[in-house]
């Protein structure tokens, strides 16, 4: 395995020296074991263990990496103060956007660590698709049916039925309605892209 490289020793710039438990208490919050943590980025268990009790000083390359992984940036494993941000999302604003089938328009905030999305799903469009993926999803029919299999149970949820469930479980959404479904959708950002989590392979291949 090729490792992202070090810094040079010796004594870590002064906002190094809180990464070490913040790297621990992502990687918790995240659900990841150290061994799974350390394979998506590349690293050996040991060698983010040390990272983690800062015994060994991160590179930038290899805080990116980290960060993408927890599904946060830089400057929070830094422990930077964050810029205010407009919590509201007005419907005028919410453009309509097109992958795999699937329209969609963001409901929620730039850089978070979750996304929110509100979802129309034709019949027949990617039905077939399984999605396994770090973190978790919840979602909230709002018109017309939805299939949603879950490993091998199979449920069809109506209107005002939700569900919540972790996304490294082979799942599958179709619509069970002949005009489409319409959902709220929220998933966390972990280790990839929002297409790639949650719009399948079409909308990660239009965005190369």
């Amino acid at each position: 395995m090729t490792e992202l490289p070090d810094e040079p020793s010796g004594a870590p710039p002064e906002e190094l020296t809180t990464v070490a438990p913040r790297l621990r208490d992502l990687r918790r919050r995240s659900g990841l074991t150290l061994e799974t943590a350390a394979r998506l980025v590349g690293l050996s268990a040991a060698h983010l263990s040390r990272l983690e009790t800062g015994r060994r000083q991160p590179s930038l390359p290899m805080l990116l990496a980290l960060s993408r992984t927890y599904g946060t940036t830089v400057s929070d494993l830094l422990g930077e103060t964050a810029p205010e941000r407009d919590p509201i999302v007005r419907a005028g604003r919410a453009e309509p956007s097109r992958a795999g089938g699937w329209t969609y328009w963001t409901v929620g905030g730039p850089g978070r660590a979750m996304q929110a999305l509100r979802v129309h799903v034709p019949q027949r469009a990617q039905g077939e698709l399984v999605r396994v993926h770090p973190g978790e999803e919840w979602l909230y029919v709002l018109d017309g049916r939805l299939r949603l299999t879950l490993g091998a149970a199979v449920h069809v949820l109506d209107p005002g039925d939700a569900a919540h469930f972790d996304s490294l479980t082979p799942h599958r959404i179709a619509a069970a309605s002949p005009g489409g479904t319409e959902l709220l959708f929220v998933h966390t950002l972990l280790q990839s892209g929002a297409a790639d989590l949650c719009l399948g392979d079409d909308a990660r291949h239009r965005g190369q």
